[in-house]
């Protein structure tokens, strides 16, 4: 039982961890560009349903909602200011930005909310409900749903609709798409939109799970979920949510049967491994380039 239980545990975690990591691969596979700022994004995500809930009294759900429509704007503005600007330029000048926007974005906070951690607002009753012996939290089971929800949404925007259909076009060929008549510019800022909603939804759930929010948050949690992305294939939707699963889960184990000391040390160890054996990740694709 206690096996199934901690497995259980892993897939709340990655699940988290697999909603920041959709939005890394997102961006990647559209923009062409890691946005390292998204560790941020999640912070900014927590820190939105705590103000309109412990500050302004309102209720979760409309919260939850503010803090999507924040972030997803967010995700906008920071592209439109600090990422186009760059799209001719170097993959270092892109990266140093994206460094740059996330110590911005976390040092405003901690000047607004200073480095104290703030407790999050109880959105899931605490307790636990029994499924053949076995306790699960409601907020384990909450977070379980709400990931389901989310990527199987994502998973028919992206293959279904029109517009995601126009974003895997963007993804395959920039130039193609464009003389198409797809408005490359509304795409990717549609892309880091959906990405930073996400990250929204992830910050929650942060919140709820661990109770505390710091403007620092973000900073490990974006590295694990990138992590992720890596492991699955960056680029691959799919990929990313596998990584996020796999990642969570490994931790929980190592965290239960060994020592939390070495969580972190087996989840980096999991990214060099991934890395010797298939650099491209488990559903990524290795590409060849004409020199």
């Amino acid at each position: 039982m206690e096996f199934v239980a901690q497995m259980i545990n892993g897939l709340s975690t990655g699940g988290m961890y697999a909603l920041v990591a959709i939005g890394y691969t997102m961006v990647y596979g559209i923009a062409k560009m890691i946005n390292f700022a998204h560790g941020e994004i999640i912070m900014v995500g927590a820190y939105l349903a705590y103000i309109a809930t412990s500050m302004m009294g309102m209720p979760s759900y409309v919260s939850i909602v503010i803090s999507i429509f924040g972030c997803a704007l967010l995700g906008v503005v920071t592209e439109k200011v600090a990422y186009k600007p760059l799209r001719n330029s170097g993959s270092l000048a892109v990266l140093i930005t994206a460094i740059g926007v996330s110590y911005l974005l976390q040092n405003v906070f901690l000047v607004l909310f200073g480095s104290a951690a703030k407790t999050f607002p109880t959105y899931i009753p605490a307790g636990t409900i029994q499924f053949f012996g076995i306790s699960i939290t409601y907020v384990s089971l909450i977070s379980l749903i709400l990931t389901g929800i989310c990527s199987a949404a994502l998973l028919f925007f992206v293959n279904k609709t029109r517009i995601g259909k126009a974003m895997r076009a963007v993804s395959e060929d920039k130039g193609a798409a464009e003389l198409m008549g797809i408005n490359v510019n509304n795409t990717i800022s549609l892309t880091f939109a959906i990405g930073s909603g996400l990250g929204a939804i992830a910050g929650v759930i942060y919140g709820m799970s661990y109770s505390l929010i710091d403007p620092y948050i973000g900073a490990m949690l974006g590295i694990k979920a990138f992590i992720a992305a890596v492991l699955g294939g960056i680029g691959s939707i799919q990929g990313a949510m596998v990584g996020g699963i796999v990642i969570g889960i490994a931790e929980a184990f190592t965290i239960s049967y060994v020592s939390s000391t070495f969580s972190d040390a087996v989840v980096f160890g999991i990214l060099i491994f991934i890395l010797l054996v298939k650099p491209a990740g488990l559903f990524g694709k290795n590409v060849r380039e004409k020199v």
